[in-house]
């Protein structure tokens, strides 16, 4: 009896066993941006769409519908060159990051010359990100030739809005050598403007943005709109900048449209990711119980669809994950 008792407790652990480990969690490791931007909230509605960790109720069930064991962790960090590049060498799984960074990094160019990231594959179009350029309340300048001898913030290093300014700046001869550039995040900049410690300060984000809200609410900002002159000059240094506007009443006290040039962000994974693994994570982003997260989170999740998820992709020249591939062609999206 007791020998009889005791293989039916081994047979019990085996079986108990073997369930456990058909649960091992996945994890999967997004980076996004600065918590006071727009890719960090973004980031963290993705991850929670595509996650259902082991245990957790089937979707059909009011539970999670994500990919079955998936752990998304959205990851605060500096942005688009740093995701990419995160990316490409396994540090993370996927990435957001700038429609600019992403080509250049792909094809080893610009910022990326000689050190083309190779492992980089698209997933998705996200929103359009637009480019703020901050001042105080009351402030105007003509163009970017008015920043000469100000106090800038050229976003952080690892940004691609700073990859992308710095470009901009040097058509109107505007360079680091004849400004007093501050490379902060965009939480930071916003306070050293309301202190006074900057006179401008730049950053593409979809909007809102979180830390401009408090600071159009509290000391009070001025944004640049730019000439539709200015914005084709832009377009044509940088070619993944087309022109957009910020609408009135986004942020407290700028009560018309701000004319700015936008980039797309963009969801970026690794081409050595399993084909199978995208292709579901793919699908969890775009079913019925991710619509309403995105619709319910920040203000620019409305924006990301999935009929707009393509869009700019094949001019980008950046191959699509084959498990987006997949699921966009078995939706009819791609022939």
């Amino acid at each position: 009896m007791t020998i009889l008792r005791t293989l039916a407790g081994a047979a019990t652990l085996a079986l108990l066993g073997g369930a456990l480990a058909a649960q091992t969690p996945t994890f999967f490791r997004i980076g996004t941006g600065g918590a006071g931007g727009t890719y960090f909230p973004i980031g963290g509605t993705i991850a929670n769409a595509i996650s259902a960790p082991p245990g957790s109720r089937p979707c059909d069930e009011g539970g999670q519908c994500g990919v079955p064991n998936l752990i998304a962790i959205a990851q605060s960090t500096t942005a688009s060159v740093f995701n990419v590049a995160a990316v490409q060498n396994g540090e993370l799984e996927a990435g957001l990051a700038a429609a600019d960074i992403v080509h250049d990094s792909y094809h080893g160019t610009g910022k990326f010359e000689g050190k083309a990231h190779e492992k980089i594959r698209v997933v998705a179009n996200l929103y359009p990100e637009d480019l703020h350029l901050v001042m105080p309340a009351g402030t105007t300048i003509e163009s970017f030739a008015d920043l000469e001898g100000k106090r800038v913030g050229i976003a952080q290093a690892g940004s691609g809005t700073q990859v992308a300014v710095l470009t901009m700046m040097e058509g109107w001869d505007i360079t680091r050598d004849n400004i007093e550039e501050a490379e902060l995040n965009n939480s930071q900049s916003a306070e050293r403007l309301a202190d006074g410690q900057l006179d401008a300060y730049f950053y593409a984000a979809g909007w809102p943005v979180a830390a401009m809200v408090q600071l159009a609410s509290t000391k009070g900002m001025a944004l640049h709109s730019f000439t539709d002159e200015d914005l084709a000059k832009i377009n044509e240094l940088v070619p993944a900048y087309i022109p957009s506007s910020i609408p009135a009443g986004v942020y407290e006290g700028i009560d018309t449209e701000i004319k700015t040039p936008a980039v797309s962000a963009l969801l970026v994974m690794s081409a050595d990711l399993d084909e199978e693994l995208v292709y579901g994570i793919t699908k969890a982003m775009w079913n019925e119980n991710s619509r309403k997260l995105l619709d319910n989170g920040h203000a620019k999740g409305k924006q990301v669809t999935v009929e707009t998820a393509l869009d700019g992709i094949e001019s980008l020249d950046v191959p699509l994950h084959p498990g987006a591939e997949k699921f966009y062609r078995e939706i009819g999206m791609l022939d």
